[in-house]
């Protein structure tokens, strides 16, 4: 990647046939006014200018931004669920800007990224997510502005704070940050806790409006996180959500509390949450195993440093002897797979893949071992032999992104350079359906980054040093061998 900074000029030329569309209607079909702000924002914020200059500024009557809309929710009706596609289904269009409620900040986003959830969001399923904004209006005055016929998704994002409510402490303008996607306030007593476990505990830009795939995004000022300075602004949008559901599931006390020798079992360990679960073993003076689907994610995957690779493809597991009955025979074969590279069984199953590695997960697991599990991403409706749970005294337990404080923390590692970003490819935000259908049929490594109002890759690196000091090659693993 080159790495050299185009000239202000350039840039503010490219902002300006990008986002500076005459005749551009807003969602609502009124003329979008004042889109001459945001080439504005942009070369200000390309210019290094000060938060002062910043909080000045005019701020956009609209914004350019992804969405899905209540009114197509029915497009995929008789579609079966893997050829649905979100290029059918994401729009990227104008739409007002929301009024900002006391502890929440409007943040200018540069760069965004694929989730799960994106495509969740974007094939309606399991449930279209215009119930979440129903129930979120129903709260209060300011649950009601996300309840609308649109959704702007998207649940990672890195940019520049333009300006903060009354009620925000930490955060000002200028500040240059990355948003984390837990959703919560503390009302509820759980959040005092674990704010995971509070009732109304949301993930932001998937059950709120308002989310990152867009110029302007609106978060609560308990999202916010410094941004890593050696890192562009692609690579520092992809961490948020999967480097901390990561971090959660294997070193939080949250979770599985990996401990050194521990041999953790990675499902999809070249994917956008594996391919950080990888590194938070390796890293913990742990064993990880990692299953994958190709030779090249083999390599992938030892130079990240994991030696215990499994090609499951190459490998040939059936788990399934059809769709009602699991073979136990291919449980055992898996087993004894990974005793062959690193002599016992698994003290940890990283499990995410769902229906169709559960029984699996659960029979290889070591005996007091634990299946932690935050996602289904095969099917929801799981299956196992419980005789190998209960008898040999495993766990299986459930964990779902992660607290303010375990985001920071992971968050925290990669300002530090000790977990690399797992950015593989980056979309313009004009392809973002295309960037969702790359994830949706599983035709990328790591994560897929998404240029919002950045003009182009590269850009946003303020600590080149401690870069040259991790190494460029680290630091672009997974777009070097995982593109």
């Amino acid at each position: 990647m080159d790495l050299g900074a185009p000239s202000r000029s350039a840039l503010t030329q490219a902002a300006s046939e990008a986002h500076c569309r005459p005749n551009v209607k807003c969602y609502h079909g009124k003329p979008a006014a004042n889109i001459s702000h945001m080439p504005e924002i942009l070369d200000a914020v390309l210019a290094g200018a000060p938060g002062d200059d910043l909080a000045k500024m005019p701020l956009p009557d609209s914004y350019r931004a992804a969405l899905v809309k209540k009114d197509e929710v029915g497009i995929f009706a008789d579609v079966p669920s893997p050829e649905k596609d979100p290029r059918r289904s994401m729009h990227v269009e104008e739409v007002p800007l929301p009024e900002m409620a006391p502890d929440e900040a409007y943040v200018a986003v540069m760069a965004s990224a694929i989730n799960f959830n994106t495509v969740w969001s974007s094939v309606f399923e399991p449930l279209p997510t215009f119930g979440f904004l129903e129930r979120l209006g129903r709260e209060s005055h300011w649950g009601a502005r996300h309840d609308l016929p649109y959704h702007v998704i998207g649940s990672d994002a890195s940019g520049v704070v333009l300006r903060v409510g009354s009620a925000v402490r930490s955060w000002k303008p200028g500040d240059r940050v990355t948003v984390h996607c837990n959703y919560v306030d503390d009302q509820d007593p759980m959040a005092h806790d674990d704010s995971m476990l509070a009732s109304n505990e949301r993930i932001w830009g998937y059950e709120t409006n308002f989310g990152g795939l867009a110029h302007l995004a609106l978060v609560r000022a308990n999202q916010l996180m410094p941004k890593p300075a050696h890192l562009t602004w692609e690579e520092a949008a992809c961490n948020g959500l999967t480097n901390s559901t990561a971090y959660r599931m294997l070193v939080s006390r949250n979770g599985a509390r990996m401990k050194q020798g521990d041999i953790v079992l990675i499902w999809g360990a070249s994917g956008g949450l594996g391919g950080y679960a990888v590194q938070y073993v390796l890293s913990g003076g742990g064993i990880p195993v990692g299953v994958v689907s190709s030779p090249e994610k083999v390599k992938l995957l030892e130079e990240l440093g994991c030696r215990a690779v499994i090609d499951r493809k190459a490998a040939g597991y059936r788990f399934w002897k059809d769709e009602h009955t699991q073979d136990e025979s291919e449980w055992r074969r898996l087993g004894k797979d990974i005793r062959a590279l690193v002599g016992e069984d698994p003290d940890i199953v990283f499990e995410h893949p769902g229906r169709q590695t559960m029984g699996a997960s659960v029979f290889v697991a070591k005996r007091g071992g634990m299946i932690i599990t935050c996602a289904a991403t095969s099917g929801y409706m799981i299956e196992y032999d419980n005789r190998h749970l209960w008898m040999k005294l495993k766990t299986i337990k459930g964990s779902h992104f992660a607290n303010y404080r375990e985001a920071w923390e992971a968050n925290g590692l990669i300002c530090r350079g000790a977990i690399q970003p797992i950015l593989s490819a980056t979309y313009p935000l004009e392809q973002v359906g295309e960037a969702a259908y790359q994830v949706h049929r599983n035709l990328h490594e790591g994560k897929i980054g998404v240029l919002c109002l950045a003009p182009s890759q590269g850009l946003g690196i303020d600590d080149p040093e401690l870069r040259a000091r991790i190494g460029e090659d680290r630091v672009t693993t997974f777009r070097r061998l995982g593109a």
